[in-house]
């Protein structure tokens, strides 16, 4: 029986924060995603690629899993990332999760080894049978070199606990293509920011942002209006966002992203290496495209957000 789960609308990946001296800050983390609830995000996903997974321990993963699960309160979906070296690993922290009580997995491939399709499905199924959590199975091919095509994501319909694919592949067709194949077996996510739209009008529903840390409100607007068919009044908005939404394509991404919270007062922008600051020219720009954005910040359509 496949496990049954209401995610939809826009899930920010949450950073995470550090103090000075780079140690886990889980207070100001706390404040980030209690931040984001009240300005009426519909999830979030912690520990994914915004969330500096792989610059933390196991300990300190499970201490954000923790810390997230408190500061949502029950209010909105709490999904884990799980970025793991090995199949194994990834067994460990998602049995973690589950204990911890968070309502879901994004379960990415194993990281630094190039995988065969049949390797990379091997690991998610294998991931998939080891937990109850409802899992999105993670695709990013720029960023973690392992494409996962519908082809691969159709060996896992027979996994009760897949349930939803997140795709930053950029290329929409997937979603098209996946429900070929399997029809509506797989809750949809789009997962790169600057073709959101595109995504939910081929059928995504739900939308796992970076930039929405940043701007939550204007995020969730969006999807919201693209989901309703309100494209007019979604463009202007689109278009207004569509330079910050770019910067959730770059290799850097989470310095761009955390820079930008920084700058909006909801967090710092400090990254663990291999992460380092950006460099002057970088940050000066970004912080051009910012000082732009905020002048001409956009009074939002109504689409049901509490005051």
């Amino acid at each position: 029986m496949t496990k049954r789960i209401s995610w939809e609308g826009v899930f920010p990946a949450v950073t995470t924060q550090f103090h000075d001296d780079l140690s886990l800050d889980l207070d100001a983390t706390a404040r980030v995603i209690d931040g984001l609830v009240r300005d009426g995000v519909s999830g979030l996903v912690v520990c994914g690629t915004v969330g500096e997974n792989t610059s933390l321990t196991r300990t300190e993963k499970v201490a954000v899993m923790e810390t997230a699960k408190a500061a949502a309160g029950g209010r909105v979906p709490v999904i884990c990332g799980i970025a793991e070296f090995t199949t194994p690993f990834a067994v460990e922290t998602a049995r973690e999760a589950a204990r911890v009580g968070v309502d879901g997995i994004m379960l990415m491939p194993a990281l630094v080894y190039s995988s065969k399709p049949h390797e990379t499905a091997a690991h998610f199924r294998t991931v998939a049978k080891a937990t109850d959590l409802p899992v999105m199975v993670y695709n990013n091919p720029p960023v973690y070199k392992n494409d996962v095509t519908p082809d691969i994501l159709a060996m896992l319909a027979d996994c009760d606990t897949v349930v939803c694919f997140k795709d930053s592949s950029g290329d929409t067709r997937r979603f098209i293509d996946t429900r070929n194949m399997v029809g509506d077996r797989f809750v949809l996510f789009a997962g790169l920011d600057d073709v959101i739209v595109e995504s939910v009008a081929m059928g995504a529903a739900g939308w796992v942002s970076g930039m929405s840390n940043a701007f939550p409100r204007e995020g969730e607007t969006l999807f919201r209006l693209a989901k309703a068919g309100r494209f007019a009044e979604a463009m202007p908005l689109y278009e207004w966002f569509m330079p910050l939404l770019h910067l959730d394509a770059r290799p850097d991404l989470v310095q761009c992203i955390k820079l930008c919270e920084h700058i909006m007062g909801r967090g710092t922008w400090r990254t663990r290496p291999p992460r380092l600051e950006l460099l002057p020219g970088e940050r000066a720009a970004v912080e051009a495209l910012m000082a732009k954005a905020i002048e001409t910040r956009p009074a939002l359509p109504d689409v049901g957000l509490a005051a």
